[in-house]
């Protein structure tokens, strides 16, 4: 779907004023050229995401993240290039291709709007999960409309009282005859009360990890209800909700994997989890890298082009040099991930901590570098310094990386 897609689409990156674009010129972005080490095939899956990016996205991120709008359309639209299902196996309408190549395709899609890209990464973690652990049946009625994007995901293990702590959510799941009856809440749901398929981890055994069960929950069912919209400094264009069940009633066919297995299974999509938001952060960054390059290049003060002033090169060579390490850094974890090593977990992390942080670093030295113009709304360099912080936070918090990271090494 993708490869038949690319030699029909060109590709530019749109640098953003107020939603006007410009082409991104191949020969004066060479040393970040983001197309760098990859394969014919995987140069025109960027290709397609590039284009659809600067065409269907860029154009439209300001007013989707004004108005909190969520661009249902435009995402179906991702999803007749392959982009609702990218690592979900064909048979069930996905695309079938590595964690590399979906890092290339996040990456590149982030560049035309980040708060969106990230949400179509989580909707694809939870594709991913059910085509995983899920069995023939539960594959084949879920996946195909998760994969056209007819029917959106949200995945569901954070609770008002558990965060970096999961293993100790309350959510309950008790089961009478051949349904469980779920009782609690999530809280910072990205798509809550507009997906229609919700991935729930919940307790059906005894406390900590090994309790916790995956459990489905469609739209709809009674005793499934949500919470206001919330009202948050960047990710504007998706929204996000607490997600309660009161009495909540769940066929068992619904559950995914076995009792108690759930909690491995959340860990398991969270690596990939990882990998797609920092891959996100990257697509910002890069943006952020070109606006700032030509913002120096026009940008006059004391007669002379910003460009001239050698302290601010050397600041946007700290910003490429950045941008660089944290993507093969990331493409390098990706493929751990892809070869299931026993390092990937660890690597996972690295990359998650490194890339998120290193990355807002960038936008928001862009943003500097733009002085008082980086500070309105019709500069979209702002838009992905808000959009790319709370990468910092969600998927494991940066902390928690740490943890993770030192946990690996300390047990070698």
């Amino acid at each position: 779907m993708l490869a038949s897609g690319c030699r029909r689409l060109g590709a530019h990156l749109g640098c953003l004023r107020g939603g006007i674009q410009a082409p991104v010129h191949r020969s004066l972005t060479s040393c970040i050229d983001p197309s760098m080490g990859l394969n014919e095939e995987q140069k025109e899956f960027q290709k397609v995401a590039f284009d659809f990016a600067a065409r269907e996205m860029a154009p439209n991120m300001a007013e989707w993240d004004q108005k909190e709008l969520f661009p249902v359309d435009v995402m179906r639209k991702a999803a007749l290039l392959g982009f609702g299902g990218v690592y979900v196996r064909t048979d069930v309408g996905g695309s079938g291709l590595s964690r590399l190549d979906t890092s290339v395709i996040f990456e590149a899609l982030a560049t035309g709007c980040t708060s969106t890209t990230a949400y179509i990464s989580i909707h694809n973690m939870c594709a991913w999960i059910i085509d995983s652990f899920g069995n023939e049946e539960q594959r084949h009625k879920f996946c195909p409309p998760l994969c056209t994007m007819e029917k959106f995901a949200s995945y569901c293990l954070t609770e008002p009282g558990s965060g970096s702590d999961a293993a100790s959510l309350l959510t309950s799941a008790k089961r009478q005859g051949d349904h469980y009856i779920l009782n609690g809440s999530k809280a910072f749901i990205s798509g809550g009360g507009e997906s229609d398929i919700y991935v729930v981890m919940c307790r059906t055994g005894g406390p900590g990890p090994k309790g916790i069960s995956c459990i489905v929950v469609e739209k709809g069912t009674p005793g499934l209800s949500f919470g206001k919209k919330e009202k948050k400094v960047g990710w504007n264009s998706q929204p996000t909700r607490a997600v309660i069940f009161e009495d909540c009633a769940v066929s068992v066919a619904n559950r995914i994997g076995n009792e108690g297995q759930g909690f491995l299974i959340a860990m398991k999509g969270l690596n990939g989890g990882r990998i797609n938001i920092a891959s996100c952060s990257l697509g910002a960054a890069h943006a952020s890298v070109i606006l700032t390059r030509d913002h120096l290049n026009v940008r006059k003060q004391f007669g002379e082009p910003l460009a001239s002033k050698q302290y601010l090169q050397f600041k946007l060579a700290d910003m490429a040099t950045r941008l660089v390490a944290s993507r093969l850094m990331i493409r390098s974890a990706a493929v751990a991930l892809q070869e299931e090593r026993e390092d990937a977990m660890a690597l996972c992390s690295m990359a998650k901590l490194f890339a998120t942080d290193e990355c807002f670093a960038i936008c928001n030295q862009a943003l500097q570098m733009h002085g008082g113009y980086g500070y309105l709304k019709d500069y979209a360099v702002q838009q992905y310094v808000r959009d790319s912080r709370v990468h910092q936070i969600l998927e494991g918090s940066n902390e928690v990386m740490r943890m993770l990271i030192s946990r690996s090494l300390l047990q070698e």
